[in-house]
């Protein structure tokens, strides 16, 4: 498949995930939910995919990328379209465990497939690409579920983002030929390597500890922006529209990744980028009507912009000869669990102290990645920097 054709797939898919967020956040309001059993929701979307992801990207390295997307896309849509049918909490939470179950083996597919396109700068720049296209759809989701949700209402706007998916199943059905195939016979060769090989690798472990740490922002995003411009007064077209702001400074972080990284590195960009993130949190309470909220979002943007990116890139060159989608899977399980734990932590912290603690806890996990990453920058520096034996 052409390049511009897997960033078609991917917007279509990612635009009905990231706007279902805002969508099952904003519903779950409106049926009497608290911030607690919101938050249990949110965990249900990542509960499976913790102890699939692995699997996920074992199949990818098997058996070739096309049929853990469509199979994800189809689970996508038939999630969103459970609540249009029967539009109450309880269908809610079967939905968001359906459409995290299966979404996990297109994620994993099309970030290997991204992966396999290139070697060194190039791949970092196909990277780039890739999630610059995430972070449109970052945009394009969350205001596409507001201004629905204003217009047409909660259960019209699930039929609305669960029609997008099957646009991606028809582009994988019927230009197939378009596709890479996956080195089967090699994969096989070294598919009986353990886990705990991947996980004793001390490079790859480091960039998949800060990735899973990295998760503990986005989640800050998906699930506590929409309750706290909720909390402020804020209507669904301006929660949307904060979201939207996130996800602009996203796209131009991530559209100058390849320029910083060329000045710079991989390793030191997401450490400063990390950094940011963590600071804006910091001062993220002090945000009590749009605009103020609109510049901390974009902030966040900018901070947590280069982590998704970056973190697939050092996870694929760091991975063994031939599992890199294994090691792509394992890096999804970190941040699964990151999605399943922060969350419940988020909305029994935000429940019993209210927003602040929640983002402060959140700039607190944000500058350990930051350290994390800090010292492997170092390390980096110091192996350029001894005199060759």
């Amino acid at each position: 498949m052409s390049f511009p054709l897997i960033l078609l797939v991917t917007a279509l898919t990612h635009i009905s995930f990231k706007g279902s967020k805002v969508l099952m956040s904003l519903f779950a309001i409106e049926l009497g939910a608290n911030p607690f059993l919101i938050g249990m929701l949110f965990a249900m979307y990542s509960l499976l995919p913790i102890f699939l992801s692995v699997y996920a990207g074992t199949v990818s390295d098997r058996y070739g990328y096309r049929m853990p997307m469509i199979l994800g896309a189809i689970g996508l849509a038939c999630g969103l379209l459970l609540p249009f049918a029967f539009p109450a909490l309880p269908a809610m939470f079967v939905a968001v465990t359906m459409m995290g179950t299966c979404y996990i083996f297109f994620v994993v597919a099309v970030q290997h497939l991204v992966g396999s396109f290139g070697e060194g700068v190039e791949r970092t720049r196909n990277y780039s690409l890739f999630s610059v296209t995430v972070g449109l759809t970052a945009l394009l989701g969350p205001t596409t579920a507001g201004f629905c949700i204003d217009s047409i209402g909660h259960r019209s706007t699930y039929l609305v983002l669960g029609v997008l998916p099957l646009g991606s199943v028809l582009v994988l059905l019927f230009l197939a030929r378009f596709l890479p195939q996956a080195k089967v016979q090699e994969e096989r060769r070294i598919a009986s390597r353990r886990v705990a090989d991947l996980i004793g690798n001390a490079p790859l472990r480091r960039v998949l500890i800060t990735a899973g740490i990295m998760e503990t922002g986005n989640e800050l995003v998906n699930f506590l922006l929409p309750i706290y411009g909720h909390s402020i007064g804020l209507t669904a077209t301006q929660i949307g529209m904060v979201m939207g702001g996130y996800a602009l400074a996203l796209l131009g972080v991530r559209a100058a990744m390849p320029l910083l990284v060329r000045h710079s590195s991989e390793e030191r960009v997401l450490c400063a980028s990390l950094f940011v993130a963590a600071a804006v949190c910091v001062g993220f309470p002090l945000a009590d009507s749009f605009w103020p909220m609109f510049m901390m979002a974009a902030g966040l943007g900018l901070g947590l912009g280069s982590g998704g990116p970056l973190s697939m890139v050092l996870s694929y060159n760091r991975s063994p000869a031939g599992r890199a989608g294994e090691a792509i899977g394992l890096r999804q399980t970190l941040n699964k669990t990151a999605e399943v734990v922060m969350p419940l932590v988020y909305g029994w912290l935000s429940t019993a102290l209210g927003m602040a603690p929640v983002f402060w806890l959140g700039a607190a996990l944000l500058g350990s990645a930051g350290w994390l990453m800090h010292d492997d920058v170092r390390r980096i520096g110091n192996a350029k920097s001894a005199p060759p034996d």
